[in-house]
């Protein structure tokens, strides 16, 4: 597999969600070192290789996770996110249509660093991904 630099993982499985996405990240010049993954053993094999290739420079400096993903569930990828010490400090918003309670403390008691109910409004959905987007990649300094 080959590695680029990815900035941002975004693991969803949605088409649409993934187009407003980008789109979103698009406006932020964030766009170009994005890795959609469309679930989550896909995502978990791409991660640990990314970031055991090139140690910490290999990590993505952002993971947006969905809930529902098909063949490893959003809250397995996230619980092995952090259990491994490849990609446990890679900050972890978790963007999802879920508002159910227990689907949001269940997240943060697995180390979630955000949890973000996608809104249904097209404009409101794209400003909130370009300020995480802005937010995680642009001002925040990670630990590495």
């Amino acid at each position: 597999m080959s590695m680029e630099k990815v900035e941002i993982v975004l693991i969803e499985d949605n088409p649409a969600d993934v187009e407003l996405t980008l789109n979103a990240l698009q406006k932020r010049n964030l766009s170009n070192n994005v890795k959609v993954l469309t679930d989550g053993e896909e995502a978990l094999v791409y991660l640990f290789e990314a970031c055991s290739l090139s140690g910490r420079a290999g990590c993505p400096r952002l993971i947006l996770l969905d809930l529902k993903l098909p063949k490893v569930s959003g809250l397995e990828v996230l619980e092995r996110i952090r259990a491994d010490e490849r990609t446990k400090m890679i900050p972890v918003v978790v963007l999802t249509s879920s508002e159910e309670e227990k689907d949001r403390i269940e997240t943060y008691k697995l180390g979630v660093n955000s949890y973000i109910v996608k809104p249904v409004e097209f404009d409101v959905f794209a400003k909130v991904v370009s300020e995480i987007g802005f937010y995680w990649v642009l001002l925040n300094r990670p630990p590495y």
